[in-house]
């Protein structure tokens, strides 16, 4: 692509702005008045709540009611700017996916899964027909609901059958469950005749505990069955955190070589290095919404220790963990708790809005730069919630959404929820030399830019430009980026750009 070729039309959602006002000091003011306009409609007293909040300097509030505030008012965010881009629709797929799962997969986890000791005391399925236990809940499946049928992913369909099945339950105690369909479908079923005989000639409440009582053994089974629980190894549904040892925080396996003992990585968690390309995958979107779960969200109760570090009651000062690393909480205080409840809502705008609060260049941290969040994070003998790898992942269902670059460059321009600076200052006429690019240069760019000093930045390695595509020419904003995969490439073939350090990489 080359300045000649035309690039993808964009076409804003709000009235009264073209793409180059996104760019410009004057056209941000605009966006930011048309935002407490459209806020103001919505909702009069969260538009007021929130101009005190700005007139102050956010300053002056308590925690908890400074978190609140913030967390009612990222949904707006992210509303305002899907429609903005024109990705309304993609952003309300984006929070079906989640509740999708959450509804299925997490009821499942907590409702059947996390209450199977209760349910079977005493019981253990030491005696059980291993196959007669599977073929039941197999014709379970094929026969309870039709739509689920063809559900290739075995998780989600056993999760969701459960979850079903526990809304007719909650339904047969209040006298109305509807389960006419199921009947005849398990009816209509040789096997499902046989195994279910008794439950078809009692009540629609007994045939439904029935049912429920099927998966509730074969869940049991597959945490004790060893082929079951191969299959089922990397299923969020049977995840438990892992103790933590400090003594033994690196699993490994030992062997001799030459007379020494040397460590190596168990064969399972190996991830063999292909030249300098990433051997990282992430964790997917399944596994994200366990740790978006595991965390407590105790910013509520402003011991949301991952951001504020934990601290000593009588002196206030840091505690410090078995290693002696002071658990001091992520550096930049960024406001994660609130964004896990808000992605858990079904909103990544939203939440991206939250994490640049605090951290605007976050595509530069990440999972692979800092833990210190994991290390403060409330929970100490267990495993702590990956905060990194969830950050990640908001911000990456935001750039891969179309226009999401564009999406995320405003936010680092114009963001409402830094109400300290919700929105860039035109150039004052004062210059700034930032001398070393990594990350805390970059981000120092960042920031004098946004208070109007004209920057530039210096760098020990050679500083490569840019494709002439991505820049903008005299006066004009650069080309609007429609599709986040056109900047991509490979990284042990790129060339150095002239990040500095870790950034690099």
């Amino acid at each position: 692509m080359n300045r000649t070729d035309k690039a993808p039309a964009l076409q804003l959602g709000i009235p009264g702005f073209e793409y180059a006002d996104l760019h410009a000091p004057a056209g941000l003011e605009r966006l930011h008045e048309a935002f407490l306009d459209e806020l103001g409609a919505r909702s009069p007293e969260l538009r007021a709540e929130y101009l005190a909040y700005r007139d102050n300097g956010a300053k002056g509030m308590e925690p908890v009611a400074e978190s609140d505030l913030l967390v009612r008012l990222a949904p707006q965010v992210g509303a305002f700017v899907a429609q903005l881009f024109g990705v309304t629709a993609e952003q309300a797929a984006q929070g079906d996916a989640i509740r999708r799962e959450l509804d299925a997969v997490f009821v499942y986890r907590s409702e059947v899964v996390g209450k199977l000791k209760k349910h079977f005391r005493d019981v253990t399925p030491d005696e059980w027909d291993t196959e007669e236990v599977q073929e039941a809940l197999e014709v379970l499946l094929r026969c309870a609901f039709a739509d689920l049928g063809f559900e290739a992913d075995p998780e989600f369909r056993i999760a969701a059958t459960a979850a079903r099945l526990l809304r007719l339950e909650n339904a047969a105690e209040a006298g109305n469950p509807d389960v006419s369909g199921v009947r005849q479908r398990l009816a209509a079923d040789p096997e499902a005749q046989r195994i279910f005989a008794a439950a078809l000639e009692g009540s629609d409440a007994e045939l439904v505990a029935a049912m429920l009582e099927t998966i509730r053994r074969w869940s049991l089974l597959a945490q004790h069955d060893e082929a079951l629980q191969r299959s089922t190894a990397s299923w969020v549904s049977f995840k438990e955190p892992q103790k933590t040892d400090f003594d033994a925080l690196v699993p490994h396996e030992t062997e001799s070589r030459d007379g020494y003992p040397v460590w190596k990585g168990p064969p399972e968690r190996r991830r063999r290095r292909d030249g300098f390309a990433l051997t990282d995958h992430r964790l997917g979107p399944r596994h994200i919404l366990y740790e978006v779960d595991h965390c407590i969200y105790c910013h509520d109760r402003d011991t949301d220790t991952c951001s504020k570090g934990m601290r000593n009651r009588k002196d206030g000062s840091y505690k410090v963990n078995p290693l002696g690393v002071n658990l001091t909480g992520c550096p930049l205080e960024e406001k994660i708790s609130e964004m896990h409840l808000v992605k858990r809502q079904g909103d990544n705008i939203g939440a991206l809005a939250l994490i640049m609060i605090d951290n605007p260049m976050c595509p530069g941290t990440g999972h692979r730069i800092c833990n210190d969040c994991m290390k403060g994070c409330i929970y100490q003998k267990t495993e702590p919630v990956d905060i990194p790898q969830i950050e990640t992942n908001v911000l990456t269902d935001v750039l891969f959404m179309p226009w999401g670059f564009e999406i995320y460059s405003l936010l680092t321009l114009w963001n409402p929820l830094n109400a300290r600076r919700p929105y860039a200052l035109p150039h004052h006429g004062q210059k700034a030399l930032v001398v070393g690019l990594g990350p805390a240069g970059y981000t120092l760019a960042h920031y004098l830019l946004n208070e109007g000093f004209g920057v530039v930045g210096i760098d020990a390695l050679k500083i490569e430009p840019l494709p002439e595509a991505l820049l903008a020419a005299d006066g004009e904003a650069p080309p609007p980026i429609r599709d986040f995969k056109t900047l991509y490439e490979a990284l042990d073939e790129r060339p150095l750009a002239g990040f500095g350090g870790v950034a690099e990489y």
